[in-house]
């Protein structure tokens, strides 16, 4: 009997007679086309031969497992060997490559061999790059290192130029300088650790003093045009502002409503020249009282100015007349106690009294005072004054004399 497989082959009653060859179906074979061909796997269900379906690139054989699982190349996956394993890319249509990540990756698109997840501060299609804000060290490794470069002060991104090991910064912002952009540039200062420009009023010049004020406090430096103070905001001693309040201009000497000659003679000079000094009076006002001292025509003459505070002039008068008011006060003063104390004297009630067996002595402090007036001394209507000095006592009993 043939006994082919009623499966695999063309006709279960039909075999060669010879051999006894069944007529096997497509992908089946055997003497009874009972096991399946090369290029097919059994279905595990029917026990039909299903193709297997390799990649021809991608396998090395056509030959699957029962389980239809293709042998791969290396660096190829899947069931069928259709897909390039994790860390290979599809170079050409034969063979898979492997991801070109600079060891920063471990993957990459299968299809462009784009590398994905760069790590360590990388990016690129190859991972070859450093992010923004990050710089290629020198060292072996070429690991991406962060810029030293604030993003207040700079752009944020640096870079190693060629012979140098340190980075520098590829742009400051305006007010900062320097390889890392940490200083403050010229005509600014540090606030805070924020460069701030100067403020000098414009009164200052740059071509003298290129910082135009102190790196550390703003504080200007060179103030031009007699100005003076911490911003170049105020006028030197003897220049006041213009009317239109911009430029300082040298103070006038104001006339008095008289005048006065002296004769001074200057260092080195063969004669003396005469000048007017304005007086001063009370009808200025409060500013700064300068006199001119007029230079010599000599050549080894020299000029003098002498400025008075009208501040100081009035604090010295008001001085003087509070010292005179104080004296004549206590001048005043002293003469009423004196009297006071001469009327103290004159009224004080001192009294002795002597009792004796016949008669009572009095005696007083008035009695050493010539012509003082003792009549009022006793109050009592009955007592008499005796034009010898003598005072009689009267009560309704007796009568005493003294």
């Amino acid at each position: 009997l043939c006994n082919c497989s009623a499966v695999g082959s063309a006709s279960a009653a039909e075999c060669n007679g010879t051999t006894g060859q069944c007529p096997c179906l497509d992908g089946y074979a055997g003497l009874r086309c009972e096991s399946c061909a090369e290029g097919f796997y059994p279905e595990p269900r029917s026990q039909r031969c299903r193709p297997c379906g390799c990649s021809p690139a991608g396998s090395s054989s056509a030959q699957c497992d029962d389980s239809g699982k293709c042998q791969c190349k290396v660096g190829v996956t899947d069931l069928k060997c259709d897909r390039c394993s994790d860390g290979y890319y599809r170079f050409n249509e034969t063979t898979c490559e492997l991801c070109q990540c600079n060891n920063h990756s471990k993957t990459c698109d299968s299809l462009t061999g784009t590398c994905l997840h760069c790590q360590e501060n990388t990016e690129g299609n190859h991972c070859e790059l450093c992010k923004e804000g990050f710089y290629r060290s020198t060292h072996p490794a070429h690991a991406c290192h962060r810029c030293p470069c604030s993003t207040v002060a700079s752009t944020g991104t640096c870079r190693i130029q060629p012979g140098e090991s340190a980075p520098r910064c590829d742009e400051c912002k305006t007010g900062y300088t320097g390889p890392n952009c940490n200083q403050c540039d010229n005509g600014y200062y540090n606030s805070d650790s924020i460069c701030v420009r100067c403020k000098c009023n414009g009164n200052v010049d740059p071509a003298r003093s290129p910082s135009v004020c102190k790196p550390d406090s703003g504080e200007c430096i060179g103030c031009l045009y007699h100005t003076a103070g911490f911003h170049c905001e105020e006028c030197e001693d003897g220049y006041v502002r213009d009317p239109e309040g911009t430029n300082c201009t040298k103070k006038e000497a104001i006339p008095g409503p008289e005048t006065r000659e002296f004769t001074t003679s200057a260092p080195n000079a063969s004669k003396a020249t005469s000048f007017s000094t304005a007086v001063i009076n009370s009808t200025l006002s409060p500013t700064t009282i300068q006199t001119i001292f007029p230079i010599s025509s000599s050549d080894n003459s020299t000029s003098a100015f002498a400025d008075v505070s009208w501040t100081q002039f009035n604090i010295i008068i008001l001085t003087v007349i509070i010292i005179v008011v104080v004296l004549l006060m206590g001048f005043v003063g002293a003469v009423y106690m004196y009297r006071e104390y001469q009327n103290r004297k004159l009224n004080a009630p001192f009294w002795t009294i002597e009792l004796k067996e016949d008669n009572i002595s009095f005696s007083s402090y008035h009695d050493s005072i010539p012509n003082a007036d003792v009549s009022g001394l006793l109050e009592d209507d009955g007592n008499e004054v005796t034009p010898n000095g003598q005072l009689t006592l009267t009560t309704p009993m007796h009568n005493y004399k003294a």
